[in-house]
């Protein structure tokens, strides 16, 4: 009797787990898509801001820094509180104050207001973004997690490639405020979809690790504040070199906290003795330092070198960065058969050759259609490397620390695009300005040869990864370890 009691639940059970997949793959990646269009969506409205405020330049700039600092230095507290209280509930959590942060910056009335609320916006996306790949990862099984985590950087890389293309779209249309009531019906929807329809699950650790958290904030902080502030006041400033030194000796001492001091660290140090992890996440670092870089020039470029407006600029840049919609699927999907290791080192090699080609062929008097090859090119090479860096990251280390992991990943990536925007940005002014479209366009070309560096580098970095055999696959639980929170065995990469 209990044979046949039982026998009804396993086909209900198995025909629940497609549908709680693709509801975590689609929520998980529209909380992606929220994160990281703010990154950029502001750049092409910041002309009507200064218009409406009378905003000094200093003021526009912190709208944008004012999001990308709070999320680079956040995102690792993100991940731990989502293990610590339930990656589900912060997940909502996060949603409700980003929508609410969004609704704030509608509406304000100043540009004060105005970056007070990007901040609060960026405490938001610190919490989603690293929840949306421990999300997916938690769902899927280690050999179609591939294909899950590409749909996910298609729709990341979809959301820094939309965001010129939507702000000039929007604030020609209709008014910049609509940057961000667009977010507030969409994060309504999402919250009560995110509780009911995502599965709960938890870390290993039974404590925060308050002090670590401490230390790490600080840490990021002043390591992102220093290329933040060093277009405006200098590299060589007082203000500059201590926010880097000080940067430098919170992160060594959250290291060292890690390593000896805390009972239930949120960091395990013994991660980046794991190949898989730190070259993948050094490759992160590489590939948004090259990105994003290049974005900052590239949107400028059209306008101000090529003479298009906002919305003409974004559209014809859309052959390059609307590329993940369609490439990472696919390449996700492949590495899984083949491991991640080609697709990371091809695709840095493709992203530095497209942003190389770029640098040579930009002149005054350039026709766009030159630009598109290698546009492209550049393009594909960042679809392939966005969700085998993600694979990489999370499948090295055990399913327990995945969240862990998505952190890591997460203050590197947002490390990289600012340390990028900033070395562009002096090198920018170095060899060129703003004094004219032909100075515009000597500096911008120089800036894209140090983009492409950059990817090179990280092609280099992608060479020393594990091969697939190694690449630290979840594929055989340990026996006897489960997970007790979340009712899953609790995977064991084999040992690199």
């Amino acid at each position: 009797m209990t044979e046949t009691l039982k026998a009804p639940l396993l086909p209900a059970s198995a025909a629940q787990a497609p549908t709680r997949r693709g509801w975590t793959v689609a929520l998980a990646g529209l909380g992606a898509l929220l994160c990281s269009l703010d990154v950029v969506v502001v750049a092409t409205a910041l002309p009507a801001l200064q218009a409406d405020f009378g905003a000094s330049l200093s003021e526009l700039e912190w709208t944008i820094n004012a999001y990308n600092l709070v999320f680079a230095c956040l995102t690792l507290t993100g991940a731990a509180l989502g293990d610590r209280f339930g990656r589900r509930r912060m997940y909502v959590v996060g949603l409700a104050v980003f929508t609410l942060a969004s609704a704030a910056a509608a509406l304000a009335s100043g540009p004060g207001q105005l970056i007070g609320a990007r901040l609060l916006q960026g405490a938001g996306a610190a919490v989603l973004l690293p929840l949306t790949l421990t999300l997916i990862s938690e769902a899927f099984p280690a050999e179609k997690r591939g294909v899950a985590i590409g749909m996910w950087g298609g729709v990341t890389g979809l959301g820094v490639a939309a965001g010129p293309v939507l702000g000039g779209a929007v604030t020609e249309g209709l008014s910049w405020q609509w940057i961000f009531w667009l977010n507030v019906p969409i994060g309504l929807a999402m919250i009560p979809l995110a509780a009911r329809k995502l599965r709960e699950s938890h870390g290993t650790r039974p404590q925060l690790d308050l002090v670590g958290l401490v230390l790490a904030a600080v840490g990021l902080t002043g390591l992102a504040w220093a290329p933040v502030r060093a277009p405006e006041a200098g590299w060589g400033s007082a203000e500059v070199l201590a926010a880097l030194a000080a940067g430098v000796v919170f992160v060594a001492a959250f290291l060292g906290w890690e390593k000896n001091g805390a009972r239930h660290p949120m960091l395990p140090l013994s991660h980046f003795r794991r190949r898989g992890f730190s070259t993948a996440n050094a490759c992160a670092f590489l590939l948004f330092a090259s990105l994003l870089g290049a974005l900052f020039m590239i949107t400028q470029l059209f306008q101000l070198g090529l003479g298009y407006s906002p919305l003409e600029a974004g559209v014809r840049i859309l052959v390059w960065n609307a590329t993940p919609l369609l490439i990472a699927p696919i390449a996700g999907a492949l590495a899984d058969r083949f491991g991640t290791r080609p697709f990371m080192l091809g695709g840095l090699v493709l992203q530095a050759t497209g942003l190389a080609l770029l640098a040579w062929l930009v002149e005054p008097g350039v026709g766009y259609g030159s630009l598109v090859v290698p546009l492209i090119v550049a393009g594909v090479g960042i679809s392939m490397v966005f969700p085998s860096v993600a694979n990489a990251v999370t499948s090295s280390v055990p399913l327990g620390d995945a969240g862990v992991a998505a952190g890591v990943n997460n203050a590197l990536r947002e490390l990289g695009g600012v340390f990028g925007i900033a070395i562009a940005a002096a090198v920018f002014t170095t060899y060129g300005g703003y004094g004219s479209p032909e100075s515009f366009i000597d500096g911008a070309g120089a800036a894209l040869w140090v983009t492409a560096a950059a990817a090179a580098v990280g092609a280099g970095v992608a060479a020393f990864a594990p091969s697939r055999a190694r690449a630290g696959v979840r594929a055989v639980p340990r026996a006897g370890l489960a997970d007790p929170r979340s009712g899953l065995a609790a995977l064991t990469p084999p040992s690199l």
